[in-house]
């Protein structure tokens, strides 16, 4: 295990490198530009669609098998888990408050990243032999950039089913575990054959039942969550200031060790930001737009801007509630870290009553991103082997949950991080190539003119 660890911490050393935060940030903000920030300005009419998208069968919106809204639900209950509670501590505890800000500033040009995708997923999806719509960057690789770029689209097909087990699956009932055990006591086991069990009954009623369960329980659990968040910070008001002061301060100056804090570069806020804030609301991995192409639209426009809002909500809200109610506590440079700093942070300020809130939010939320993610996984092995090959992965998915609830939870961590990154590379790559389709899609949409489903656009 030490020898395979090695391994994979020299992989993330140079994936998680300087290319890739270029490429991230480059790449978003290039697209930010070309849609002269549409994704920021547009906002309130993201909104607006989502509200209208509530429902099947209404209007024109008939392609596809998940309303708009539960496409977005479906997006979000992969991407509201594990990194909105743990993964913003460890953020804060590798890279300092300054991490916070870089966190915002992934999210900010994230927006436009996840704008495109979900675009992009929309006009290049394909109908599949079992009748469903699929989509993602397999997809708009294939058929937006033509056959000669086929082998990258099966580089992230493979990445993202294998990234599956990682980032959607073992990560999630691992910190689930680990977070019962140490508010309840729970063993490890226990925890992991409950969550494999429950979501073993939705995962294999595919899209449609994954879609129904996200669209009910990722608002609920959501705004409870932001809810419990906005009482920790009016208890704490007087210390939201002081917490604002680090965030932007040492954003750009080091942080030296203060308790169990063991201080921080301005390199390692950057770094940890980052990759912290992609683990968490998944902008350039292309994952979300796997979702999003199901949803019943014929405009491609119209999922972009619904599919933005994920990241919006995932990281500008839910995130920044966990790290001011993290940084406005005493309990940030304690040595903590993971679930276990998020928790101590809530029970300062509800004691007894905080640590309960903050389990209970981490099972909810991993149970869905393990839901959405399967979905993810087995569209990307679809893509590789055909609709046959479904029911196995799903089996195998469903299994490793357990796997996860027990194995170590570094090396999980770690794993996650390295297939987060493969993922990213083809993606990227295709978005900027594709990005004049963004453009021009976008630009008609606005000035009125109507979407051609076969119109060739510039390849």
């Amino acid at each position: 295990m030490e020898a395979i660890t090695s391994i994979f911490s020299a992989i993330e050393g140079v994936v998680w490198g300087p290319l890739m935060l270029v490429l991230l940030l480059g790449v978003g903000l290039y697209l930010q530009a070309g849609l002269r920030l549409i994704p920021i300005r547009r906002l309130g009419t993201g909104f607006s669609l989502l509200w209208k998208g509530r429902e099947t069968g209404k209007g024109d919106e008939d392609e596809g098998e998940v309303s708009p809204f539960n496409a977005l639900m479906t997006s979000l209950s992969a991407t509201i888990g594990t990194g909105n509670i743990a993964g913003v501590a460890t953020a804060i505890f590798l890279g300092g408050p300054g991490a916070v800000f870089w966190m915002w500033i992934t999210a900010l040009v994230g927006m436009a990243t996840k704008f495109s995708e979900a675009v992009l997923a929309v006009r290049y999806r394909e109908v599949d032999e079992a009748g469903d719509h699929v989509g993602g960057p397999m997809y708009y690789i294939r058929n937006g950039l033509g056959k000669k770029w086929a082998w990258l689209g099966g580089a992230f097909a493979f990445f993202g089913a294998v990234a599956a087990f990682g980032i959607g699956n073992t990560v999630q009932s691992n910190s689930v575990a680990a977070g019962l055990n140490e508010s309840l006591g729970l063993p490890y086991w226990i925890t992991g054959v409950v969550i494999m069990v429950l979501a073993g009954a939705v995962i294999l009623g595919g899209i449609r039942r994954i879609a129904k369960v996200a669209g009910k329980l990722v608002p609920i659990m959501a705004v409870a969550y932001i809810l419990t968040g906005i009482v920790v910070l009016i208890i704490n008001a007087d210390a939201i200031g002081g917490a604002l002061g680090m965030i932007f301060g040492y954003a750009f100056s080091p942080i030296s060790a203060a308790g169990g804090f063991a201080g921080a570069a301005v390199a390692k806020a950057i770094q940890f930001g980052v990759a912290r804030g992609v683990f968490s609301n998944e902008a350039g991995l292309g994952s979300a737009p796997i979702a999003h192409a199901a949803a019943q639209t014929k405009n491609p426009v119209r999922q972009g801007l619904i599919a933005m809002l994920g990241t919006f909500l995932d990281t500008i809200v839910v995130c920044s509630i966990t790290a001011l109610a993290i940084l406005t506590s005493t309990q940030w440079t304690s040595g903590e870290t993971g679930a276990a700093l998020t928790s101590l942070a809530f029970d300062e300020s509800l004691p007894g009553i905080g640590q309960y809130i903050v389990s209970f939010a981490l099972a909810v939320f991993a149970f869905t991103t393990i839901l959405g993610w399967a979905f993810y996984g087995e569209k990307c092995i679809e893509f590789l082997f055909g609709v046959r090959a479904i029911k196995p992965y799903r089996v195998v998915y469903i299994l490793a949950i357990l796997a996860g609830a027990v194995a170590p939870l570094d090396f999980v961590w770690l794993m996650a991080s390295v297939f987060n990154a493969m993922m990213a590379f083809p993606n990227l790559i295709a978005l900027a190539l594709l990005s004049p389709v963004v453009f021009k899609l976008t630009k008609d949409y606005f000035d009125g003119k109507p979407v051609l489903p076969g119109e060739e656009l510039n390849k």
